[in-house]
C-alpha cells in the first residue's frame, strides 16, 4: 500500500496531525513497519479526521 504522504510535512500544532496527510507523528514514524491491514485502517480514517480538524485532505 502506498503512503498518504503528499510532501506537505507540516504538523498542525492544534490537532497534532500532519497538515498534508492527516497522520499523527507516531503513525508517520511507524508507517514503514506497519502491515497492510494497519495501513488500510489508518487510511480509512484520514478523510474524516482531516475534515474534523478543518484541514483539506488531498489524495495524491
Amino acid at each position: 500500500m502506498d503512503s498518504p504522504c503528499i510532501d506537505v510535512c507540516t504538523m498542525d500544532p492544534e490537532t497534532g496531525l500532519c497538515a498534508g496527510c492527516g497522520r499523527t507523528l507516531d503513525e508517520i514514524a511507524s508507517w514503514s513497519t506497519l502491515d497492510n491491514a494497519a495501513r488500510q485502517r489508518i487510511m480509512a480514517l484520514l478523510p474524516e479526521r482531516m475534515r474534523r480538524a478543518g484541514l483539506t485532505w488531498v489524495r495524491a
